[in-house]
């Protein structure tokens, strides 16, 4: 959901079944999808490490701001401040992009003792932050437990699963040790045209945002949490390897939308009793911190979109929210 992204409120009669537990007949692939190759099996067990002892949190540096479509930069100093809040609950990091300074992210998490990163590439075709990528994993090779190639493209319309499929292909001869994937809305891995992509792919993000839901307003935190049990055990059933909730959760403004820090912290509560994390299933928090330029700038042909800016569990000034205080510490 970081950067432009973010489509997800627009599914709709395939959410509401999957919620209500009634299948989505030909939406869902009939067979899991099983494509695990041994080389990418070390990280991919220190990935799945974190996800049963840790915790991950989808992240993206406070510095970054992406304003008419022009990024500003991160520096080491304003990364290090960001991760130096969140290590204290945190062990591991979902990142969007390598770009505009966000490379350096693994070597801050390196220094504060971060158990594994996720490196996210924002273009697929971008060679440079591909190269950047690179650098970053051979900087840190036991750090970097898995890259995930884009970040909704295909819900973009900027690639499709094809091509994704392709250019996963050519990653995994380039780095063949590294577990990869890519990041959808999780209604786009349950299409048949997804295979490609499943089958070249070693564990699984996906975005499950049950506040884009037409139910969500009237329903209790429970139910909220529970359609992100339901989705991930969808999920489960078409693929073979681990599946990581990337995106979840409930934005804490404005309040006449329904969404408030209560609210945030109620549906957290409530996936936390409900989805305990094993090697195959977990979710990650998001986001680490607001992003208030994203009210005016997420989608700019759709006008400002008020809850956009406010999905973080810390202020955009790095101040904690009501849900922090549900979470204690992790140990070093």
């Amino acid at each position: 959901m970081s950067y432009q992204s973010q489509g997800c409120r627009r599914i709709s009669l395939c959410a509401l079944l999957i919620v209500l537990g009634l299948g989505t007949s030909a939406a869902v692939l009939a067979a899991p999808v099983c494509a695990r190759p041994p080389a990418a099996a070390p990280q991919l067990a220190r990935l799945t490490q974190v996800m049963v002892s840790g915790r991950y949190v989808a992240y993206q540096p406070t510095q970054i701001r992406v304003i008419n479509g022009l990024a500003s930069r991160a520096d080491e100093a304003g990364i290090t401040a960001d991760l130096t809040v969140l290590r204290p609950r945190f062990d591991g990091l979902i990142t969007y992009s390598v770009g505009n300074g966000a490379d350096r992210v693994v070597d801050v998490a390196a220094r504060l003792g971060f158990r594994a990163v996720i490196l996210g590439i924002w273009n697929i075709d971008d060679e440079q932050e591909l190269s950047l990528a690179q650098a970053a994993i051979t900087r840190h090779p036991r750090l970097v437990v898995g890259l995930s190639l884009g970040n909704e493209r295909v819900l973009a319309g900027v690639t499709d699963m094809a091509l994704l499929a392709q250019r996963l292909q050519r990653l995994r001869a380039r780095l063949p040790g590294l577990p990869l994937t890519s990041t959808e809305p999780f209604h786009l891995w349950l299409q048949p045209a997804a295979v490609p992509v499943l089958r070249n792919a070693d564990f699984l993000l996906a975005n499950v945002h049950p506040a884009f839901q037409p139910w969500f307003r009237e329903a209790d935190d429970f139910n909220a949490a529970k359609f992100v049990v339901n989705v991930t055990a969808q999920l489960s059933a078409a693929f073979c390897g681990p599946v990581l909730v990337k995106e979840t959760g409930v934005p804490t403004a404005p309040a006449a939308m329904g969404f408030t820090p209560q609210r945030q912290a109620g549906v957290y509560r409530s996936l936390k009793n409900q989805l305990k994390p094993d090697e195959q299933r977990a979710f990650a928090w998001f986001s680490a911190f607001d992003a208030p330029w994203r009210v005016n700038d997420s989608h700019p042909t759709e006008g400002p979109q008020p809850q956009e800016g406010s999905w973080g569990l810390y202020t955009e000034d790095r101040k904690p929210k009501l849900v922090i205080s549900q979470l204690p510490l992790l140990g070093r």
